[in-house]
């Protein structure tokens, strides 16, 4: 039986936007007072008082340059939350994160091109069959429906 893997960004990854992010700006930390950012470091809501910080980030310019892929116009650069400090990453036991709420799972192909999304009313085990269903799928991207944020890259274990 296939597993999906839900990965946050890398911690080299992390360091280098917390000293200039993918659009190319230094990080600006602040304090998260009422807590709640999603956070991209370890997948899970910030909590009231964390340091934190919303940085650009192209969720496929790492992946295509590890994978020879060519993901074009499809390189976009959104914000995210990270801690503003190193963290511990994700628990062991997260599963599947921000899973609450409506997503949208987007499908990519290995040469960096979307091969569809579909919105789905449960991040699961389920969910992630379908969207891996085809074969030629490398990756599929968990986004928020409220902004189209990328929260997080599921890829087959």
């Amino acid at each position: 039986m296939t597993t999906y893997t839900a990965r946050p960004i890398d911690p080299v990854v992390l360091k280098e936007l917390r000293s200039a992010d993918d659009a190319g700006r230094r990080m600006v930390p602040g304090t998260d007072e009422e807590g709640g950012a999603p956070l991209r470091c370890c997948l899970r809501r910030a909590r009231p008082g964390e340091r934190i910080a919303l940085v650009a980030y192209a969720p496929l310019r790492r992946w295509a340059a590890e994978t020879g892929a060519d993901p074009g116009a499809y390189e976009e650069v959104g914000p995210v939350f990270v801690h503003a400090e190193e963290c511990g990453g994700p628990a062991a036991d997260s599963g599947y994160p921000f899973a609450g709420a409506h997503r949208v799972l987007r499908r990519y192909s290995a040469e960096g091109r979307i091969l569809g999304g579909e919105l789905v009313d449960a991040v699961d085990d389920e969910a992630f069959r379908n969207a891996f269903d085809d074969p030629s799928v490398a990756l599929v991207h968990v986004r928020a429906v409220e902004y189209g944020c990328f929260l997080y890259e599921a890829r087959r274990c």
